[in-house]
């Protein structure tokens, strides 16, 4: 079945003092149709009392909510979906724990991942990095404007199509360039949480990308 898959994927994280749950109330406000809830610091029990709180919100605003890697909490709470980052995960496994009807993502870092992920049963793939990211550190090599280009053109010659959304480290100035790339959607955590004004930066982006 086709599922909807969000252009702009934006990811919450781990501050101090902006918590997942105002984070997502910003994002819905500001006009998000697609959040991911990502965090590294907090117990399942601890991560249910924010998507207790962010789930209605993202209700409210009929915001697509996703979950970062822990896919059995969609077992308990209205999760449209799950993105898997952890190489060497059953991904097939955990298309059938979820079953057909919740969204499954993933991410790659090389051009030979994301052709194994087609295989899985995934409905998109982050990949990168793009360029340098404090929230995720990684040794990973950047994929930079080129690094986009020549994976979506070997794509196409091998005639696999399915949404690619760029990651890590992705700024405002960077969109206009990856958006000519052919790349499906971007998604962005730091360059919003972290800036003055979150809601601005928000929509600065979400304009540049729709």
């Amino acid at each position: 079945m086709k599922k909807f898959i969000g252009k702009f994927h934006y990811l919450t994280q781990d501050l101090p003092t902006f918590s997942h749950t105002q984070q997502a109330n910003m994002a819905c406000k500001a006009g998000a149709n697609w959040i991911q809830y990502r965090c590294f610091s907090k117990t399942e029990a601890e991560m249910m009392n924010d998507l207790n709180q962010i789930i209605p919100i993202c209700d409210d605003w009929g915001t697509t909510l996703i979950i970062t890697s822990h896919f059995k909490l969609l077992n308990y709470a209205d999760i449209q979906g799950v993105h898997v980052e952890e190489p060497g995960v059953d991904i097939p496994m955990i298309r059938k724990h979820i079953g057909n009807n919740k969204t499954l993502g993933t991410s790659a870092n090389t051009l030979k991942e994301i052709i194994a992920h087609t295989k899985s049963g995934v409905d998109y793939i982050g990949c990168g990095p793009f360029a340098h990211t404090d929230t995720k550190p990684n040794t990973h090599t950047h994929w930079g404007i080129n690094g986009y280009k020549n994976a979506i053109a070997e794509l196409q010659l091998l005639n696999i199509h399915i949404p690619l959304v760029a990651a890590g480290g992705v700024t405002l100035n960077d969109i206009d360039a990856l958006l000519q790339t052919g790349i499906y959607g971007i998604a962005v955590s730091a360059a919003v949480n972290k800036a003055l004004d979150a809601k601005t930066a928000f929509k600065d982006i979400y304009n540049r990308i729709y």
